[in-house]
């Protein structure tokens, strides 16, 4: 008993003592990073001045370990919003659709129906409950086959968009990417246009290596073009596309363009994706292929005078536009990337007369509970009005609202008419 009671003692002032110790410490650590805090503060500002404040943000990006958001979760990643503010969107689905899979009709573990493997190994896979392609982390190359596998469906004028999924927060060996745009009698390796992207590091690299104008061949590419952005390999499902259009090359990742071509040779036939050399697999999903594109920009000025001169007359004669043009991923209060045509329209008008204040109102349809759409339609209404601050509206002008199901302007008893109560209105006040 005695002894158990000296034991006692003994680690009680053992305690104190340590207590002591530790809040000297913690004292000296609180002081250290203090000055380790006006340290950054001062080398931040330093950076800023001599212009280098991509510098700033990279390092901001250091930290990448958040949950995993394989399934797209709605879960905010702060540094690639910022990544993404002052986004460059004017991404358009060509108008009619060629080739569509989201692989939900097909069996896991098989190869998918709609498609030409041409080396390597892929199947279809489920990723938190959603159907995709899994191309093996050595070695795949696929094709879709499309019109029964012809090799020239694709043209002059089309538009390509698809999901990818790749983890590599870890940095333990990246896929690299290859997504070639093909002529029709030729083989892989030699494109008449590739985009290159590896899925390691921070930020992801986007290579385009095309044929010239001027060129005889469809495989000597002696055009460049490269970019920096992301991060994209964060675990999360994002959003790709192109657009090609007689002559012009335009690469978007998550409606942010990271290549833009204004002169690359026709002749286009067909597509593959190319993935290898990767620690993990890489997945695909919801891969469209579409007649149509971004419209070349030599006519495109001219279009948005044309669209921002019909918001001009909405709003005059009615005190408010209207729009079913803005649209979300279901649920969500995501844009999707088609939105952003009609936004820059808004945008612009918006910037033209910069005096006026405007109510961003959501509305949703009736499905589901007004617990459930209510915020809904306001998250919604704030997205939009973040869009716009991207494109250079002053934020003081606008405030979101969210309205919910509550003001119909049809009928919800029918598609059609649900389809018109999903809209975005901007009041002007």
């Amino acid at each position: 008993m005695k002894t158990k009671k000296l034991t006692a003692i003994l680690a009680i002032v053992l305690m104190c003592s340590v207590n002591a110790n530790a809040q000297g410490f913690l004292k000296k650590l609180g002081q250290k990073a203090v000055e380790k805090a006006k340290e950054k503060i001062e080398k931040k500002v330093e950076n800023t001045v001599a212009g280098k404040a991509d510098e700033v943000l990279d390092g901001k990006k250091s930290s990448s370990s958040k949950s995993n958001n394989a399934g797209n979760s709605d879960a905010a990643i702060d540094d690639y919003e910022n990544d993404t503010k002052n986004v460059k969107s004017d991404f358009v689905r060509g108008s009619v659709v060629m080739f569509e899979d989201n692989f939900a009709n097909e069996q896991v573990g098989e190869f998918p129906s709609k498609w030409d493997l041409v080396r390597g190994s892929a199947e279809v896979a489920v990723i938190n409950g959603v159907k995709c392609i899994e191309m093996d982390k050595h070695d795949c190359w696929i094709s879709p086959l499309v019109k029964g596998g012809i090799k020239n469906y694709l043209g002059d004028v089309f538009t390509i968009e698809y999901d990818m999924l790749y983890d590599d927060r870890e940095k333990n060996g990246a896929s690299s990417i290859e997504f070639d745009i093909m002529n029709e009698k030729e083989q892989r390796d030699a494109e008449l246009f590739t985009i290159v992207y590896s899925m390691g590091y921070d930020r992801q690299t986007f290579d385009c290596n095309y044929c010239l104008t001027s060129e005889p061949s469809f495989t000597h590419k002696e055009g460049r073009a490269s970019s920096e952005a992301g991060p994209y390999n964060d675990g999360r499902w994002h959003h790709y596309a192109l657009s090609f259009n007689k002559r012009a090359i335009k690469f978007y990742v998550d409606g942010r363009r990271v290549i833009n071509v204004p002169n690359a040779k026709p002749g286009a036939g067909w597509v593959t994706w190319f993935a290898s050399g990767g620690s993990k697999h890489t997945y695909m999903k919801d891969v469209v292929i579409a007649k149509g594109a971004v419209e070349l920009y030599e006519r495109n000025a001219t279009d948005i005078d044309a669209k921002v001169a019909a918001v001009e007359k909405a709003i005059q004669e009615t005190g408010k536009f209207v729009t079913n043009n803005i649209l979300f991923e279901t649920g969500k209060a995501t844009l999707k990337s088609e939105s952003m045509a009609e936004i820059q329209k808004v945008a612009e008008y918006m910037k033209k007369n910069p005096s006026i204040r405007f109510e961003v109102q959501g509305h949703t349809d009736n499905q589901g509970s007004d617990a459930v759409n209510d915020p809904l339609s306001q998250q919604r209404a704030e997205a939009v009005v973040k869009a716009l601050e991207g494109l250079g509206v002053d934020g003081f002008n606008l405030r979101a609202v969210g309205k919910g199901s509550h003001e119909p302007v049809a009928d919800n008893k029918t598609d059609a008419g649900r389809a018109k109560n999903r809209r975005v209105e901007f009041i002007k006040k």
